[in-house]
């Protein structure tokens, strides 16, 4: 598939998702699970270019697997918070300082981050367009920082939770475990997810361009 038709394929997919998620606030006054359409969304977007591209299929493979696996965690994971908790906090003073036509305040702010989430994911076009037969070994390097971030991720995330769940804890600061030497280490580490890959994106034609994501 050619790669404008990939990206109005991806266009669509995350239009549909957070469309979803404006849905579930008009339903539920809960803006978080545009986190969750996030998540959702930029796994759909690395198995989506990594099936349909026409790249070489072991790098194809390795963008829809990590990227798959990554964006399937994340989401689950804000989807599990967005329907046991309340609402971010975040969102929660958006509605006080915007005041009237919420619901299509928000509408822009979901649109907006869908195309933020479409943007970040040009390095796993990028990688899926590349019909080069053999994975570089800067390639090989990215899917190791990658496999680490989303560990590192999930153990974060983990660890807050359970921090959240003591009652003596609530409305304390978190410094358990990696929160106690970063205060945002689950940023930290989806941070590092996008100098992965990055790293597995830059060897392609256009590889350069994927500087954008991590920076």
């Amino acid at each position: 598939m050619a790669p404008l038709q990939l990206l109005a394929m991806g266009a669509l997919v995350t239009l549909a998702l957070f469309l979803g998620a404006w849905a579930i606030l008009l339903r539920r006054d809960n803006a978080g699970w545009v986190d969750v359409a996030w998540g959702f969304g930029m796994g759909a977007l690395a198995v989506l270019f990594a099936l349909l591209g026409p790249g070489h299929p072991a790098r194809r493979a390795l963008v829809g697997v990590l990227g798959g696996l990554w964006g399937l965690r994340l989401g689950l994971h804000l989807a599990l918070r967005a329907a046991r908790g309340p609402e971010d906090a975040r969102y929660t003073r958006l509605k006080r300082r915007w005041g009237g036509n919420i619901r299509l305040k928000f509408l822009g702010l979901f649109l907006f981050q869908g195309l933020l989430d479409l943007a970040l994911a040009w390095p796993f076009l990028v990688a899926c367009l590349d019909r080069r037969p053999h994975l570089q070994g800067l390639a090989w390097a990215g899917a190791a920082v990658w496999a680490a971030s989303l560990a590192g991720e999930a153990l974060a995330d983990a660890q807050l939770t359970r921090f959240k769940a003591r009652a003596h804890d609530r409305g304390q600061v978190c410094a358990a475990g990696l929160w106690r030497w970063s205060r945002h280490p689950n940023f930290f580490f989806q941070w590092l997810a996008w100098v992965g890959v990055c790293m597995v994106a830059l060897p392609s034609p256009l590889g350069w361009t994927t500087v954008t994501s991590p920076c």
